[in-house]
């Protein structure tokens, strides 16, 4: 079992597809997408049961350089 998390990350000025490929490269995220508005990258990942979930993002995504802020929401049930 797992659980689906989205985080969306605001990156600082001109490091926003650096970020996406530090991600993409941990093979962690589901999809990673481009996004307008405030935040600039959006993340789905499913955790494992089991694990932390602020540990989880902290110790593999918000090490990376590049993020300025994020912004975590997680599921509870799909319809």
């Amino acid at each position: 079992m797992t659980t689906c998390v989205f985080v969306q990350l605001q990156c600082k000025p001109g490091k926003a597809y650096d970020v996406a490929d530090r991600v993409y490269e941990r093979e962690i995220a589901s999809e990673i997408y481009s996004t307008s508005g405030e935040f600039d990258l959006l993340i789905k990942l499913y955790i494992p049961d089991g694990q932390d979930i602020g540990h989880f993002i902290n110790n593999n995504i918000l090490g990376i350089d590049g993020i300025s802020r994020s912004l975590t929401t997680m599921t509870f049930k799909a319809f």
